[in-house]
């Protein structure tokens, strides 16, 4: 093999990657996928919605904390993009204008497709750890799950699964309460699970 095979890929190539795709640094490697389909995003987007409203506004939550959608992640060596990411305000210090975080947020949540399910499990989840995330939220539209993990120490722990339409109260969320239902807009609804 070259040593061209060897060289851990660049921010250079990063930015080389067409717009269509999301682009990613993990562990020197640069890994792309589709953007999401539909019921990839009104996942997302729901879930972003509910969040915000009581954790960022503080309609009917304690307010304190600011989300981003796609946030570009660049943690040491890695660039990282998740579907959400919420920070608690208070460690959020850098200035509004920088294009991306070098602050691991508190909370991450990815939403499971097959093009990202390898990594959002492997080197994703990994590197979160690394770097400080406490809370890893696992959203899967297909099989309408969510999983979700606290750090405990430099590893997972998964405190909660919940599927279809359950009731969802979560860490680090534990004053909000929603059907999971609500996640899957594109679905005939679905009675919660007992």
């Amino acid at each position: 093999m070259s040593d061209a095979a060897h060289k851990p890929a660049t921010y250079a190539d990063l930015e080389a990657v067409p717009p269509h795709l999301v682009a990613e640094l993990l562990f020197g490697s640069l890994v792309t996928h589709p953007r999401p389909v539909r019921r990839h995003g009104g996942a997302a987007s729901a879930l972003g919605a509910i969040s915000a409203g009581s954790y960022q506004f503080g309609i009917g939550g304690p307010g304190g904390w600011i989300f981003m959608d796609e946030p570009e992640l660049r943690l040491g060596p890695h660039v990282l993009v998740p579907d959400i990411a919420g920070w608690r305000r208070e460690h959020v210090t850098e200035p509004a204008e920088k294009p991306f975080f070098e602050v691991a947020p508190d909370w991450a949540c990815e939403v499971i497709s097959p093009s990202t399910e390898k990594y959002d499990k492997g080197a994703k989840r990994q590197i979160y750890a690394l770097y400080g995330v406490l809370h890893l939220w696992f959203v899967d539209p297909r099989a309408r799950t969510l999983e979700v993990f606290e750090r405990h120490e430099k590893n997972w722990l998964l405190t909660h699964t919940f599927f279809d339409a359950d009731e969802v109260c979560a860490p680090p969320f534990g004053e909000l309460k929603f059907s999971l239902g609500l996640l899957w807009p594109f679905d005939p609804p679905t009675e919660p699970t007992t």
